[in-house]
């Protein structure tokens, strides 16, 4: 078998062990093969009830815990983790299945499906069939946004991001998706410029991973109508698709002025 990145991915038999170093797939893993996690990041926090080994964090995982955990399988993405980690589990003998970084909402779930399908042998979950029911549809660009995911610095969402396909698909155009880099760090100056040109006119502030919140961040722009969402709707990829159009549709319904 092989990963999103092509590698080749041997699996000793039946996956049964498994650490997870990226938090939406550990929420994936835990809805639909129940069981078989046995270590998580701290920063997997969904489900709630998750009992397993914590192995520090996604971009710098606590290795020797990984390998106390004795996983027959561990699960990493090409952007939230580093080659280097990836590569010393490979040396050790541990079967790595990494996902790519998908820039659209169908990209993401075809990978998923690979991962279950393939790695766990499992049938397609029928959350991710509703998934790619619920966001088949685009619907016509009703805003223009600007995306902050992290302050000091400044940082947006720029092109090719799943984020951003998200929001696309609920008519939200995002003014950086040109842009040359998938997540630009442009200086407030800059930021402010997009609405006072008229590029931009709706502030969107998921509260991961930066936790924006109606005193942090809205305060930077001044008379600038914005609206708060949840990042885990935003950006996670997994069982919470299946019912984040609603709750993500609402998010922009709601919108405020500093």
């Amino acid at each position: 078998m092989r990963d999103d990145l092509g590698d080749d991915v041997a699996l000793p038999g039946p996956v049964s062990r498994v650490v997870s170093l990226v938090p939406s797939l550990t929420e994936a893993v835990a809805e639909t093969v129940p069981g078989v996690l046995v270590g998580a990041t701290d920063y997997c926090t969904h489900p709630a009830s998750l009992d397993v080994a914590r192995v520090g964090g996604s971009k710098y995982p606590k290795l020797d815990a990984v390998f106390d955990c004795a996983p027959d399988l561990v699960l990493a993405n090409v952007e939230e983790n580093r080659p280097e980690d990836v590569a010393r589990l490979r040396e050790a003998g541990i079967a790595v299945w990494v996902t790519a970084a998908p820039a659209t909402v169908p990209m993401a779930l075809e990978s998923l499906r690979a991962v279950f399908t393939r790695a766990f042998d499992v049938a397609v979950p029928e959350w991710l069939t509703e998934a790619e029911r619920a966001w088949r549809d685009p619907v016509a660009v009703r805003v223009t946004a600007v995306v902050p995911v992290w302050r000091k610095p400044w940082v947006v969402l720029g092109r090719d991001t799943f984020g951003g396909d998200v929001l696309r698909r609920l008519g939200v155009h995002n003014v950086f998706a040109e842009h040359a880099d998938r997540y630009p760090r442009p200086k407030i100056e800059e930021l402010r410029a997009r609405f006072a040109d008229g590029q931009a006119d709706l502030l969107v502030l998921p509260d991961e991973p930066y936790v924006f919140t109606d005193d942090d961040g809205p305060d930077h722009f001044p008379g600038v109508p914005y609206a708060l969402m949840s990042g885990r709707r935003l950006t996670w990829y997994g069982p919470s698709l299946a019912s984040a159009r609603d709750e993500l549709t609402a998010a922009l319904a709601d919108v405020r002025t500093p």
